[in-house]
């Protein structure tokens, strides 16, 4: 086998408390919602979409927010860990997955949606649904809602807070039965831990709201909670700006990443916006990658970059530069499922991929899975 020259096609080790976790590549399969779950239990078309993705070739799979309460889901349709069902669900649905792909990592991205909760799925306007509908009374920091005219979130009390800290642990105890590899914690895009961060969401004034040590509390409690739980590595995607003026912003992400690194967290991903539609964003490729570069400099953790990523050479550059540690694909991988053997091809390097399709490249792309010598019958 040849040398690997390709920094994107470099191992990685994610550090934890059970030891390191080794990566095969710095390509991450970022969470993305499928709306596909029956009453938070995984389904098919997870075992599908799974399956398909742990045959990409990327080194680590992300499964999708999963509440850790069934108020907690942005969707009916979202998939859950917070009860036998769910878990049972979760664990049989992953196990067969993984038995038809290569040993590929896997990550479950730990949720709760706050006032974003009790919406249609996209594809059916993605609006607030009413109780008849399916929906459920959402809760927030505050009674403030997401958009003009929609009702307003309760505003949860002292008492539900702990008990949604306490709930975050409880489903890191469920992961870690089950086997994942590592845990995110999703404190973006204007979900639950985000509107704790954003003073455009949060107008407490009690101790968790106000100051920025005041709004870090709760998104700091519910790490330690998880951290205590799962000793695999634990990381925090969050959104380094509003993009508004008077809300969340870089300088306020990389206090919040520094005080994660001293409780023991282990990587962050870095992406931005979602908690308002006031927001405005200058979208280009890779436009969050100085919001990553920023924050891996001064937190010193590892850092994984993502947001219009779509090129293999733009990959390969953001991390010869230094900007991250790991690159997070999203929706390319959809809409090009094996486009880290692309990636691969393009930068002349290699990836694992199962049996039954070594037979599948193009004489030009055959080296990305080695040596190999397969006759044909």
């Amino acid at each position: 086998m040849r040398n690997i020259v390709s920094q994107l096609f470099s191992p990685y080790a994610l550090p934890s408390p059970r030891g390191e976790l080794h990566l095969s590549n710095r390509i991450v399969i970022a969470p993305m919602c499928q709306y596909s779950a029956d009453e938070g239990q995984a389904t098919d078309w997870h075992l599908s979409h799974w399956t398909s993705l742990l045959n990409s070739g990327a080194a680590m799979m992300t499964i999708e927010a999963t509440g850790v309460t069934s108020d907690g889901r942005i969707t009916p349709h979202c998939l859950g860990l917070w009860d036998e069902r769910t878990e049972q669900a979760l664990g049989n649905v992953l196990a067969r997955a993984r038995k038809n792909a290569p040993p590929t990592p896997v990550c479950l991205q730990l949720s709760h949606a706050g006032r974003k909760g009790s919406s249609a799925a996209p594809w059916h306007g993605g609006g607030l649904l009413t109780p008849a509908q399916g929906g459920w009374q959402t809760l927030a920091p505050s009674a403030v809602s997401q958009l003009p005219g929609e009702t307003s979130p309760a505003a949860l009390t002292m008492a539900q807070i702990k008990q949604l800290s306490q709930a975050f642990g409880v489903a890191a105890q469920r992961a870690k039965r089950i086997g994942l590899d590592a845990l995110e914690l999703h404190a973006a895009h204007g979900y639950l831990m985000h509107q704790f961060l954003s003073p455009i969401s949060n107008q407490r004034d009690d101790q968790y709201g106000g100051s920025l040590e005041n709004r870090m509390r709760f998104p700091l409690e519910v790490f330690e909670s998880v951290r205590a739980e799962f000793d695999g590595p634990v990381g925090v995607r969050v959104s380094a700006t509003d993009w508004m003026e008077g809300g969340w912003d870089l300088e306020q992400t990389q206090e919040l990443a520094s005080r994660l690194k001293a409780l023991g967290c282990n990587f962050i991903h870095v992406s931005s916006g979602g908690i308002s539609p006031l927001q405005k964003i200058t979208l280009g490729p890779g436009y969050q990658v100085p919001m990553a570069r920023e924050i891996k400099k001064s937190s010193g953790l590892p850092t994984v970059a993502v947001g219009l990523i779509t090129q293999a050479q733009q990959a390969e550059e953001i991390l010869q530069a230094g900007d991250a540690d790991l690159v997070a694909i999203a929706r390319a991988i959809l809409y090009k499922p094996r486009w880290p053997w692309e990636a691969a091809a393009a930068l002349g390097a290699q990836v694992r991929a199962s049996e039954q399709y070594w037979r599948c490249l193009p004489r030009e792309a055959q080296s990305i899975f080695g040596n190999l010598k397969i006759g044909m019958r």
